[in-house]
């Protein structure tokens, strides 16, 4: 499998906060990617680097082979789904779709035919011509997800795709990224839920404190972990144990 993206001593910096601290890894073509950890690990920053959102880091980033630095074309091979979607209230789904095609060279009327069908797998068709401020959450986040993939990429970043949406989706979603990868397409999930990610995942980065400290395939995670779920793999890792205690305290301070 070739190489997509590749991550050569990455570092980056807010002010006097390191967050992201020397990292290294490689993907290839058709892998599914569970990148996970805590708030504020990094993982967020790591795929708005890669997305040349943030240009400002140490280290290389190479996508497709190329060196990202300066470009902008590899950005037409790559698709992003962010947890929270900034979209044009305003304008109709259908609108808003048309404007996404002409951005991605497919032309709006290919967009809003295309964008129509995968709609109505996710039950919103109905919602083409209604405006988005009227949306739910759950359906701005499908329709984030629809213009995400409008154009083919060959690279899917889902950063928190399923915020708000209804378990029956999550479950056909969870097939569409299997069917993606068995097409050849790679895709970069961050996610904090684990479930999920770990049912996704070929292989899993997890990475704590700005480092990458957890690298391998599903099963080869297990083994070094006694096969435990990757709830407590994760919580091991990242030093988290304490999450019984604060339960009980938060259920103490609330009975009282």
């Amino acid at each position: 499998m070739a190489d997509v993206l590749k991550l050569d001593h990455v570092s980056k910096r807010f002010g006097s906060k390191e967050v992201l601290k020397d990292i290294n890894f490689t993907v290839n073509s058709g892998e599914i990617i569970g990148y996970i950890g805590s708030n504020g690990a990094g993982k967020s920053t790591t795929i708005k680097i890669i997305l040349g959102l943030i240009d400002d880091y140490d280290g290389d980033v190479y996508v497709f082979g190329e060196n990202i630095k300066g470009q902008t074309d590899y950005k037409r091979k790559i698709g992003y789904v962010p947890e929270i979607s900034d979209m044009y209230d305003n304008l109709t789904a259908c609108e808003y779709i048309g404007f996404i095609g002409m951005l991605y060279g497919i032309g709006s009327i290919k967009a809003v035919s295309k964008a129509k069908e995968m709609m109505s797998v996710f039950g919103i068709e109905e919602a083409i011509d209604g405006r988005i401020h009227t949306f739910s959450k759950g359906m701005r986040q499908k329709l984030s997800i629809i213009t995400g993939m409008l154009h083919n990429p060959d690279i899917l970043f889902l950063d928190e795709p399923l915020g708000g949406i209804d378990a029956n989706s999550v479950l056909v979603f969870k097939e569409i990224m299997q069917g993606l990868k068995n097409s050849g397409k790679t895709i970069f999930y961050s996610s904090h839920i684990l479930e999920v990610v770990e049912k996704l995942s070929d292989r899993l980065l997890l990475l704590n404190e700005g480092n990458i400290v957890l690298d391998g395939t599903m099963s080869e995670v297990r083994q070094k972990k006694s096969d435990s779920s990757l709830e407590s793999i994760f919580n091991d890792v990242t030093g988290f144990h304490d999450h019984e205690k604060l339960a009980h305290k938060f259920i103490d301070a609330f009975m009282s």
